[in-house]
């Protein structure tokens, strides 16, 4: 059997992972385990994408530099458009740079990788599979034992609340517990840093803030990294270690706050009320539109 001991060591066995020092696609993060949490993770630099068509340029991202520790929780918000979920698809190694560079540890990302996560705004699911079906899906492609695969996807739906419904069909689900099938899809695989644009973006405002309560939840039972794009300011000060506001187009950093308070947070104290009021003065300034 594969699988993971009691103290969280990986444990390589069978055909599919002969080489000793081979580390799985399913367990990427185990390349990352020296980096204690605090430390620098994950480094963005100048990072820069140009968008051309024909004869016409378009610069989406320009000069975006920004250091991602381990185990903190990032949101991006900028003006509507500003090229937020550009510079996720960049790290996610979706989309090719013009120029600037992403590292995690030492690794240059150039391409997709299994070392970064993503969690979709129309949660990507696949319709003709179960809820378990769906989690595993990753960890099928890694070629994951079909015994450690199931036990694994049960402690992830477990985790999100949906052991209930581990056989249901995603036609079955509401929306919230959709996004739920999608994060614990990207949990199962333990990347180094999950991708998450606007996942609770199509969702209505009561499962919205339901669903921010059990991202808190599940942060603080898996620590993991997680860079999160939102037009929600009220959400990212609810969730976030620190908040990126972006400029208008193009893309760059005009201010990174902290938020110092632990999770979960009193939405209708004035430390929460001020914070918020001053991001949205910011994002105001830049949504003022050119003459």
């Amino acid at each position: 059997m594969t699988g993971d001991n009691e103290q969280g060591e990986m444990i390589r066995e069978g055909p599919a992972y002969r080489s000793k020092d081979r580390v799985r696609a399913d367990r990427t993060d185990e390349l990352y385990k020296d980096i204690p949490e605090g430390d620098v993770l994950m480094s963005i630099k100048d990072l820069r994408v140009v968008y051309q068509t024909d004869d016409t340029k378009t610069v989406a991202v320009d000069d975006f530099t920004l250091d991602v520790k381990k185990g903190e929780l990032i949101s991006i918000v900028g003006p509507s458009g500003c090229g937020k979920t550009t510079i996720l698809r960049a790290i996610a190694g979706l989309l090719q740079p013009t120029s600037g560079k992403i590292t995690i540890g030492d690794k240059e990302c150039t391409a997709p990788g299994s070392d970064r996560g993503m969690v979709f705004q129309d949660f990507a699911l696949f319709p003709w599979r179960s809820v378990r079906k769906n989690v595993e899906f990753g960890m099928e492609i890694a070629g994951v034992p079909k015994e450690e695969r199931e036990q694994r996807a049960d402690r992830y739906i477990k985790a999100v609340g949906l052991e209930r419904f581990a056989d249901s069909r995603v036609h079955e689900l509401s929306g919230g517990m959709k996004q739920r099938v999608g994060i614990a899809r990207a949990l199962v695989m333990h990347p180094a840093v999950i991708l998450m644009d606007e996942p609770f973006g199509a969702l209505d405002a009561q499962t919205r803030n339901i669903m921010q309560e059990e991202l808190v939840r599940i942060l603080a039972k898996t620590e993991r990294t997680i860079l999160f794009v939102t037009h929600s300011v009220d959400e990212a000060v609810y969730i976030s270690d620190r908040i990126v506001i972006l400029t208008k187009r193009p893309a760059t950093i005009l201010e990174v706050v902290d938020v110092p308070w632990p999770r979960s947070r009193d939405r209708a104290s004035p430390d929460f009320v001020q914070l918020r009021k001053h991001i949205l003065e910011e994002l105001e300034k830049e949504n003022v539109m050119d003459n």
